[in-house]
């Protein structure tokens, strides 16, 4: 059984995804810009995915530029499967 876990930053908007990305990569973050994953919202946008040993770095990242943020979450797959977990 093979289990990958990972963050996902997802946001209000495509712009607001974008603003993120520029954020983190002046940070130096290692950050990744994916589609939101439909088991998140089935609706189009972008997300940021990131190791989850940075979640408390990047929530407080979020929280101190005040970033338009949805949620942060914990995903992981298993056995082709995406489950996921809110964390904030």
């Amino acid at each position: 059984m093979e289990s990958k876990e990972f963050g996902v930053l997802t946001f209000e908007s495509t712009h607001h995804a974008i603003e993120g990305e520029k954020l983190f990569k002046n940070l130096g973050l290692k950050f990744k810009t994916i589609p939101t994953p439909r088991e998140i919202t089935s609706s189009c946008g972008l997300s940021i995915k990131f190791d989850l040993k940075h979640i408390n770095e990047v929530e407080e990242i979020a929280n101190e530029k005040s970033l338009a943020i949805k949620g942060i979450y914990k995903l992981w797959k298993e056995n082709a499967k995406n489950n996921i977990e809110k964390v904030y």
